[in-house]
C-alpha cells in the first residue's frame, strides 16, 4: 500500500511539474507589447466610411519621420488602404490624417527592369506575405520577385532589399512633384536631394532634405524627370527622381540607409550618423523594438491576447502624435526649422495634431503616463507662440485651417494644473492663452477664436452673423475660458481676471434651449435658431448634432443637469441618446458624410462614438447617481467598436484620440474634464493592470471576478479602504495606488449614488 501511495504522489508531483513547465513555456512564448500591435488596424477605410482612416506607420514613438508602404497614387490622402492590390513605393510620410494629407514626402521602390513612374513600377502584393510591426515591415513584391524590409529610427530608416538574379535590379527614388531635386554622388552610391511637396501650413522656403546611402557602388545610375531618364547627375525639376541599378544574383541583398531633415542636407547627414551610423539592419530593428516595448510597457495589462492586441494597437496610435519636429545639432541640443516663420531656431517643436480631437484624452494620457514628453511638447507650444503669435489648434506642420475651438487652452491648462509644465514657462504659456482667447489669426480662422468679439460682448457666438457652427464654438469657448481661469488661479493671477474667465465659463447656458432641453443656435437679438432640428448635423454644430454637442460642458455637468431639470431628467436625456433611432439630417453638408454613416450602422442609437464630441458622454452617468450605466456603456463601446483588425475602429482614429479613449477606458477610468485633476470611473476591462509611472511609483488595478458579463462594479477598495466615489484624483494616483474592483453581472445600484460621490463640477 505504501508503494502505491508513493507512486501516486510521484505521479502527481510529476504532473504538477509538467504543468508548471508547460505554463512557463507558454508564458515565455507570450508576445511582447510591440509584437501584439497591429499597425494595419484601421486601414480598411475609404472616404465614404472610415474604420480608422489609418496607415501602417513604421516609426518610433513621436518620431519625426514615419514610413509606410504606399498603395495610393502620389498625393492621395488614402496612401495605404487594406483593399489595395499593389504597392507603388515605400514612402516617408508625415501625414496625420487623409483629410489634412501629407508633406515632406519621398519614396523608394525596388524593381526589376526600367520601371520608373508610379504606375509601371507598382507591384502586386498579398497581405499573406506582409509582416507589419511598429518597428519592422516586410513584404514580397510579386512583380519584381523582391522582398522589401525596413526598420525605423526617429529621423532615419534602414532598408533591406532581397533581389532576384538579374542585370537590372533598380532602386527608384521618387522625390515627388511640385518642386524637387536629386543629385547622384559617389558614382550613385549616395543620393541626396529634397522634396517640397506639401498640403499647406508651410512657408515659401520649406524643404525636406534627404540623403540615401547604399552599401555598394551601383552598376549604373541616372536622374529622371516625370518618369523619363535625363542626362547628368543633378536635376532640379517639378518632379525629379533617380534610379540606382545593380546586377544581382538570386537572394543577393542591397541595403539602403536613409535620413532626412527639415533644416539642411548637412543636418540630414548628421541625423544619419547620429541614429544609424555603423549599425546593421538587425541592430536597428532590435533597437526600434526595444524602444516600442519600453514605451508600450509603461502600461501592463493581463487578459486574453486579442484584448491585449487591441489595447496595445491603440496605445501605439496614442504615442505616434504629436510628432517630433525638432532635430539635434552637433552638440546634441534641440533645434528646429520653424514652419511658422521659415527660420532655424533652437528648442523643441512638435506638430501634426488637432487639439479639437486630442485635448479630450490624448494629452491627459501623456500627463499621466508620459509627462516628460508632454513637458517637451509644452515647451514646443511656447515656441509656436513666439514664432507665429498664436498657440496652434491644428498644426501640420504649421497652422492649418481645420475644425473649431480654442482647445490649446485645455492642453496648456491640464499640463500646468498637473505639474507637468516647467514653471519657468508657465506664465508665458498663460499669456499665450489670453492672446488666443481674444484674437483670431489673420489668415487661419481656426486658430485663436473666430467670433471672439461677439462672444465676449454677448456671451455666445450668434447663429446669424455668418460664422458657422456657432453653438459648438460657444460651448468650446466656454469650457476653454474655464480652463484659463483654472490656470490663472494656479499661477496667482489677479482675482478680477480669474472671475472674468470663470464667468465666461458659464456661457454654455446662453445656448441652452429650455423647450427641448438641448443646445441650440442663438441669434444676435437673443432669439433662438429657427427652424431647429436636433438631428441636423453641422449647421450650429461641428460634425455632430445637438444630441451630440449638448454634453460638451466638460467642466460643469451638474450645472447642465440643473438646466435639464435635475439628476433624473439628466439621466433620462443620456438614456435617450442610446434609445433614439440613428436618424439624421445631412442637408447642411449636401450629402451623408462618413461620420453620419458610422453612427448609423453601429446599432447604438444616436450615439456617434466614431467622432469626438460625444466620446466622454458615457461617463456623465457618474454625475447623476447612475454610475452602473456608465459601466454598461463603457464596456459596450469597448466590446463592439474596437478590434485589432483592419476594420477595427468605428470612425476616424484622429491622431490618437479615439485610441486613447480605449486605453483609458480599458484601464478603468477616463478624464472627462481636462483641466481638473480627476478621472471618472468606468468599467475596467482587464483582470489586472499595472501602470509604471515616471516617478517610480505604480498604479495597480485588479478586477476580481471580471468577465465579459461581469461589467458592473460591486465594490472598490483604494489602498485597502472601501471607496464609493465615482472618480479618482490625479495626485493620489501619482503617489502609487492599489485599486481593487470586485465585478458582478448585476448593477450595484446603491454604490456611488450620493451627491458627494459625483466628480467635479464648477457649480453644484
Amino acid at each position: 500500500m505504501m508503494k502505491h501511495t508513493i507512486l501516486l504522489m510521484s505521479l502527481l508531483l510529476l504532473g504538477a511539474s509538467s504543468a508548471m513547465a508547460q505554463k512557463s513555456r507558454q508564458e515565455a512564448r507570450q508576445p511582447s507589447p510591440a509584437e501584439l500591435v497591429n499597425p494595419l488596424m484601421g486601414t480598411d477605410s475609404k472616404g465614404e466610411l472610415s474604420n480608422g482612416n489609418t496607415y501602417p506607420a513604421i516609426a518610433l514613438p513621436w518620431g519625426m519621420n514615419f514610413w509606410m508602404p504606399q498603395t495610393g497614387r502620389m498625393g492621395d490622402g488614402w496612401a495605404y488602404t487594406y483593399d489595395a492590390d499593389k504597392i507603388r513605393g515605400f514612402k516617408q510620410t508625415h501625414q496625420p490624417s487623409p483629410w489634412i494629407n501629407d508633406y515632406g514626402q519621398f519614396a523608394l521602390m525596388p524593381v526589376v527592369g526600367m520601371k520608373i513612374d508610379q504606375q509601371s513600377r507598382a507591384s502586386w502584393f498579398s497581405h499573406k506575405t506582409e509582416v507589419a510591426h511598429p518597428y519592422y515591415y516586410k513584404v514580397y513584391l510579386a512583380d519584381h520577385d523582391v522582398v522589401a524590409e525596413l526598420a525605423p529610427t526617429e529621423r532615419c530608416a534602414y532598408f533591406r532589399f532581397t533581389m532576384p538574379r538579374t542585370d537590372s535590379a533598380i532602386i527608384v527614388i521618387d522625390a515627388f512633384d511640385r518642386g524637387s531635386r536629386v543629385t547622384l554622388e559617389q558614382g550613385g552610391r549616395r543620393v541626396t536631394g529634397y522634396t517640397t511637396r506639401n498640403s499647406g501650413g508651410v512657408p515659401a522656403n520649406f524643404k525636406n532634405y534627404f540623403v540615401i546611402e547604399f552599401d555598394r557602388a551601383p552598376a549604373f545610375q541616372s536622374v529622371w524627370e516625370n518618369g523619363q531618364r535625363r542626362p547628368g547627375n543633378d536635376l532640379s525639376a517639378n518632379h525629379a527622381g533617380a534610379i540606382v541599378g545593380f546586377r544581382t544574383s538570386a537572394g543577393e541583398v542591397i541595403h539602403a540607409r536613409v535620413a532626412s531633415s527639415f533644416i539642411s542636407l548637412e543636418q540630414a547627414e548628421r541625423n544619419l550618423q547620429q541614429e544609424v551610423g555603423a549599425r546593421s539592419f538587425d541592430q536597428i530593428t532590435s533597437q526600434a523594438r526595444a524602444r516600442w516595448d519600453d514605451v508600450l510597457g509603461r502600461v501592463e495589462v493581463a487578459g486574453p491576447e486579442r484584448s491585449r492586441a487591441t489595447f496595445y494597437s491603440c496605445l501605439y496610435r496614442a504615442v505616434l502624435f504629436p510628432r517630433t519636429f525638432h532635430e539635434q545639432d552637433a552638440d546634441g541640443n534641440p533645434v528646429h526649422y520653424s514652419p511658422y516663420n521659415g527660420e532655424v531656431l533652437p528648442g523643441y517643436l512638435f506638430t501634426d495634431t488637432g487639439f479639437w480631437d486630442t485635448f479630450r484624452c490624448l494629452f491627459p494620457l501623456l500627463n499621466l503616463v508620459y509627462p516628460s514628453m508632454n513637458a517637451q511638447m509644452q515647451a514646443g507650444l511656447l515656441n509656436t507662440y513666439k514664432e507665429s503669435g498664436f498657440l496652434p489648434e491644428w498644426a501640420s506642420p504649421g497652422h492649418r485651417g481645420c475644425m473649431i475651438g480654442n482647445n490649446s487652452a485645455s492642453v496648456v491648462t491640464d499640463a500646468i494644473i498637473k505639474g507637468v509644465t516647467d514653471p519657468a514657462i508657465a506664465n508665458d504659456l498663460y499669456q499665450a492663452m489670453l492672446k488666443g482667447a481674444n484674437n483670431v489669426h489673420p489668415r487661419v480662422s481656426s486658430t485663436g477664436r473666430a467670433g471672439f468679439a461677439e462672444y465676449n460682448r454677448l456671451g455666445y457666438v450668434p447663429y446669424d452673423i455668418g460664422i458657422n457652427e456657432s453653438a459648438a464654438r460657444t460651448l468650446e469657448y466656454a469650457y476653454d475660458d474655464w480652463c484659463i481661469s483654472r490656470a490663472g488661479r494656479q499661477l496667482g493671477r489677479p482675482a478680477e481676471e480669474i472671475a472674468l474667465y470663470e464667468g465666461r465659463g458659464q456661457n454654455y447656458r446662453n445656448v441652452f434651449d429650455l423647450e427641448t432641453r438641448l443646445m441650440r443656435g442663438r441669434n444676435r437679438d437673443g432669439s433662438s435658431q429657427s427652424p431647429f432640428n436636433p438631428f441636423k448635423w453641422g449647421d450650429a454644430f461641428t460634425e455632430g448634432n445637438s444630441w451630440h454637442y449638448t454634453w460638451s460642458v466638460f467642466h460643469d455637468p451638474r450645472g447642465l443637469a440643473g438646466l435639464m431639470g435635475g439628476r433624473e431628467r439628466f439621466t433620462a436625456m443620456l438614456d435617450s441618446v442610446f434609445r433614439l433611432p440613428p436618424v439624421f439630417d445631412a442637408s447642411y453638408y449636401g450629402g451623408v458624410i462618413h461620420e453620419i454613416r458610422e453612427m448609423q450602422i453601429m446599432n447604438m442609437g444616436n450615439y456617434a462614438h466614431g467622432n469626438q464630441p460625444i466620446q466622454h458622454m458615457i461617463y456623465l452617468y457618474n454625475y447623476s447617481g447612475a454610475p452602473w450605466k456608465a459601466q454598461f456603456w463603457a464596456r459596450e463601446a469597448m466590446d463592439k467598436l474596437y478590434q485589432p483588425t483592419p476594420d477595427g475602429y468605428c470612425g476616424d482614429e484622429d491622431n490618437g484620440q479615439t485610441s486613447a479613449w480605449y486605453v483609458f477606458s480599458a484601464i478603468g477610468f477616463y478624464p472627462v474634464c481636462p483641466g481638473s485633476t480627476q478621472y471618472v470611473i468606468g468599467s475596467p476591462l482587464f483582470d489586472a493592470v499595472t501602470v509604471h509611472l515616471e516617478n517610480g511609483k505604480t498604479i495597480k488595478i485588479t478586477a476580481e471576478e471580471n468577465t465579459p458579463d461581469n461589467r458592473y462594479i460591486q465594490s472598490l477598495r483604494v489602498n485597502g479602504k472601501s471607496y464609493s466615489k465615482n472618480y479618482l484624483e490625479h495626485f493620489d494616483l501619482l503617489k502609487g495606488a492599489d485599486l481593487r474592483f470586485r465585478m458582478g453581472a448585476q448593477p450595484a445600484t446603491s454604490r456611488g449614488v450620493g451627491e458627494d460621490d459625483a466628480p467635479y463640477s464648477f457649480t453644484h
